[in-house]
């Protein structure tokens, strides 16, 4: 980790740079293969299936034969685990659903607004190097509460043509039993266009490396919704004087052994914390079976010290990270001046692993600095809203002079004359 002491507003921009996000090299073959996918359907499928993960699958469709066995598979240690979590994010999930409220905005005039499920979504589960069943939850669970019609799963197969079974355990606690053994860019293709075995869906979810990254920003362009713009993880962490140092080093290296484009901050206003931690967390990553993965990530990595704590929270609402760790005193006072971040945990017993399993909270977050203007996933991300309103004759002949005026200084007539004809 490279440290930086005390540095001026002016370098904020240099110093908190993410690693390269560019995804232009990627864009003329991510095009080839999505027009050829549209063109040939499940034969471009399986020609990319071969190309770039190594297997002929003949019929890429889960069964639910394939289903049974890998719930039999699945120890009972991690299957109670894994429904723990499940319960956890339905019971956070399920208060985002908030029934309409009709309101009369003036005598005769009732407006109010529906949330809609999606009809037909898509999820994309990553399954290479780290098989993410926990993101088969994070959004199979909200789907199912928001009641999107049907929910398609497409996730990798391994060498063998197999999903790996905490994916499709997972995926049975959801209630989804359209899932695919297509992994990478040709996964988002068949969502976004649709072959002979799959029906396209109408939004694309879930996390990916940089081609599904840039699979997803082509499709958005014209062809299908996607959740948000992605980007590699990242956490940050606040902390003082009473923070932990091997809990802040563990907490650091959660995030750096995502991905060597992975990156963590520390920002703190302790000398000899930073001291601590990087002493720390070299004997932790030591011990880490993905220890080359983090270690790239640190190549990236910052630990900055600021003067005091209203530098420290200038500093990360312009940096605006996915996940912030607040492990200073008083830390439930300063969360609540925090405006710009993905999901923040709060105090010292508070690890950002916690958000990534199983305390309830959605773990699909914007990264990249999207967090000064995106959400992260939650019950919204699967309904559209629509509003509804009901005029009476009463009402139109209160609202209708304004309808008028307004037309007629617009210069649309026909919409003044709509009103006009109502109150005659």
């Amino acid at each position: 980790m490279q440290i930086y002491r005390y540095p001026r507003f002016n370098s904020w921009p240099d110093i908190t740079r993410r690693p390269s996000a560019d995804y232009s090299d990627k864009i003329e073959t991510v095009r080839e293969v999505m027009l050829k996918i549209r063109e040939d359907g499940d034969a471009a499928i399986r020609e990319y299936t071969n190309q770039f993960d190594h297997v002929d699958i003949a019929d890429f469709k889960v069964t639910e034969a394939e289903i049974g066995d890998a719930i039999r598979i699945i120890s009972p240690a991690l299957k109670k685990a894994i429904s723990i979590a499940a319960q956890n994010i339905d019971t956070f999930h399920i208060t985002q659903k908030i029934p309409h409220r009709v309101v009369e905005t003036m005598p005769g005039v009732k407006c109010w607004q529906k949330s809609v499920p999606i009809e037909r979504v898509g999820l994309y589960i990553p399954g290479g190097s780290a098989p993410l069943f926990s993101t088969v939850l994070m959004l199979g669970i909200p789907a199912m509460i928001a009641g999107c019609g049907d929910v398609v799963l497409c996730t990798p197969p391994d060498p063998n043509g197999k999903i790996h079974p905490a994916i499709l355990f997972a995926a049975s606690i959801c209630h989804i039993t359209e899932i695919y053994k297509i992994g990478g860019m040709q996964a988002i293709g068949a969502l976004a266009y649709g072959t002979e075995s799959i029906n396209k869906v109408d939004k694309i979810f879930g996390p990916g490396n940089s081609w599904v990254t840039a699979a997803k920003q082509f499709v958005a362009m014209s062809d299908c919704a996607i959740d948000m713009p992605a980007g590699p993880s990242e956490v940050a962490v606040m902390a003082d004087e009473t923070a932990n140092p091997a809990f802040v080093a563990a907490d650091l290296l959660s995030q750096a052994e995502h991905g060597p484009d992975s990156q963590v901050i520390l920002i703190t206003t302790e000398e000899q914390l930073i001291s601590e931690v990087i002493k720390v967390m070299g004997k932790q990553l030591a011990a880490l079976p993905r220890s080359s993965t983090a270690s790239k990530a640190l190549e990236n990595s910052h630990a900055i010290l600021v003067k005091d704590v209203e530098e420290m929270l200038g500093l990360i609402n312009f940096y605006a990270p996915e996940h912030l760790i607040i492990a200073t005193k008083d830390a439930a006072a300063l969360a609540e001046r925090i405006s710009n971040a993905g999901s923040v945990f709060i105090g010292n017993y508070s690890p950002e692993s916690a958000g990534d399993y199983a305390s309830g909270t959605n773990h699909t977050l914007p990264t990249n600095g999207w967090a000064k203007s995106f959400s992260g996933i939650g019950l919204d991300s699967f309904c559209k809203k629509i509003t509804f309103q009901e005029i009476t004759k009463e009402g139109i002949k209160r609202l209708g002079p304004v309808i008028e005026e307004m037309a007629q200084a617009e210069q649309l007539f026909a919409h003044k004359n709509a009103a006009t004809l109502r109150m005659k």
